[in-house]
């Protein structure tokens, strides 16, 4: 919408209109195209639709990792994804300070290396609660020991365990961790001017806070970037919700425990009988020894049945099974 003009300006536009000053076809709209400029060194190969489908991925791990890290580091821990960009891998590489904590991630079947990056600050508060401390950062920086990056090896690998079924919809990973790299020098995996896509989470360990980065090249994605949109993603979820899903779910209510009890009789005595009560004494119920027992399932009345013995233990054998109309 262009700009409303003011009565004042309306009378000049006129009195110039009049005066011969300004010309009608000077105001004629031109017809020059606008043409867009095009960044040869930055081609989009990643689309808003590849990095909304990664965003969603990693949210399912960021979920993961956040019921995972209590276990390792017993103090609450909270991820969550706050950003995702299409980006030269020189300009990833440009960012990194020294120390780093980068986890090379060997990403098979697909060909290449993901990187995780994360914070020091994070890196060093993850070494002192697993060593039994608070869980704070270093008051100054430093570069990590051997001690300490074999502590985290163990940290990265469970962040890789927990890739494979956030990514199961659209290829079915088998990832692996390859090694820890504190120097930044040595993360020239790819050449400096291909596409990667950064997906930044925050991480909050206790009271800390700090970020993970990773960072995924364009040619690991490459063979699977048909894949990578969020119509399919729903799709492939939505199959294996009706089959994998549903025998998952079957098979542990199959496995899943419930209390049977039986009741043998009723029989209603005084409160003095009650107390006086010893050892011996018989109690009359109201049903007979060839009588039909009832037995419940939880709470719900579910089958008759007569009782017996099973290997020298009381048994009762099913005889009647109890309908919902019944």
């Amino acid at each position: 919408m262009g700009d409303v003009l003011s009565q004042k300006e309306i009378d000049d536009l006129l009195k110039a209109f009049s005066t011969g000053e300004l010309d009608a076809d000077d105001l004629k709209d031109s017809k020059e195209v606008v043409v867009k400029n095009y960044d040869f060194s930055r081609p989009s190969k990643f689309s808003k639709e590849h990095l909304r489908t990664l965003e969603i991925i990693f949210e399912h791990v960021g979920r993961l990792l956040s019921t995972h890290f209590p276990a390792y580091l017993r103090v609450n821990t909270q991820i969550e994804v706050v950003n995702s960009e299409a980006i030269i891998y020189s300009e990833f590489t440009n960012a990194l300070s020294n120390p780093v904590l980068l986890g090379i991630i060997d990403f098979s079947p697909l060909e290449g290396n993901i990187i995780i990056e994360l914070s020091d600050n994070i890196g060093f508060a993850i070494v002192d609660r697993m060593l039994g401390g608070a869980g704070l950062p270093l008051d100054k920086t430093r570069n990590f020991t051997d001690i300490e990056t074999t502590i985290l090896d163990r940290v990265f690998v469970m962040i890789t365990n927990q890739l494979a079924d956030p990514w199961s919809n659209v290829v079915e990973l088998d990832p692996r961790f390859t090694r820890i790299e504190t120097n930044s020098q040595f993360a020239q995996f790819i050449s400096p001017n291909d596409m990667v896509a950064l997906i930044t989470m925050s991480i909050k360990i206790g009271t800390v806070e700090g970020m993970m980065n990773v960072c995924i090249p364009y040619a690991v994605l490459e063979p699977v970037m048909d894949k990578l949109n969020t119509k399919y993603w729903y799709s492939t979820m939505q199959e294996k919700d009706d089959s994998s899903y549903r025998e998952f779910i079957e098979s542990a209510i199959q496995r899943a425990k419930i209390p049977i009890r039986t009741v043998l009789g009723k029989s209603v005595i005084s409160v003095n009988d009650y107390i006086n009560m010893a050892k011996g004494d018989i109690i009359k119920l109201d049903k007979k020894i060839n009588e039909e027992l009832d037995i419940y399932v939880g709470n719900i009345y579910k089958f008759k049945g007569m009782p017996g013995e099973s290997s020298d233990s009381y048994a009762v054998k099913i005889s009647q099974i109890i309908r919902e109309e019944q």
